[in-house]
């Protein structure tokens, strides 16, 4: 049953992912910064290193919530991913808003991500050692 809620937190990241690509080429639009170009209008890079600086943490968060999902409590595990999506939220008002707010959202978002790892690789050395 707890599957269930680990595998809807990983589908709202990757809606989330989705949502900042799209915010993206909103900005894109909006400040004239045309394709392939990566940079711009300062508004539009704040948004497109949002993006990017998620995509660069979900390679880490998808393995370390599924492996940690499989050895411990999938409900709690669920529970931190849900800390980490918060996090990006947090990430994209603050650095939209000023790079320098960003701190409490990257937090919000490196410390889940920590936390599952960390479960995670406790949870196959456990498996190996017989435990």
């Amino acid at each position: 049953m707890g599957n269930h809620w680990v595998n809807l937190v990983m589908l709202l990241a990757v809606l989330e992912f989705l949502v900042f690509g799209f915010l993206v080429g909103r900005a894109r639009a909006k400040y004239d910064v045309k394709a392939p170009a990566m940079s711009g209008h300062e508004i539009f890079d704040r948004y497109f290193r949002v993006q990017y600086n998620t995509l660069e943490l979900m390679i880490m968060f998808v393995p370390a919530l599924w492996i940690a999902a499989t050895y411990w409590n999938p409900l709690w595990m669920a529970g931190i991913g849900a800390v980490y999506l918060i996090g990006r939220l947090v990430y994209l008002r603050g650095y939209v808003a000023e790079p320098g707010q960003r701190a409490i959202g990257f937090g919000l978002s490196i410390v889940p991500i920590g936390i599952l790892l960390l479960a995670a690789l406790a949870g196959v050395g456990r498996s190996l050692l017989g435990f």
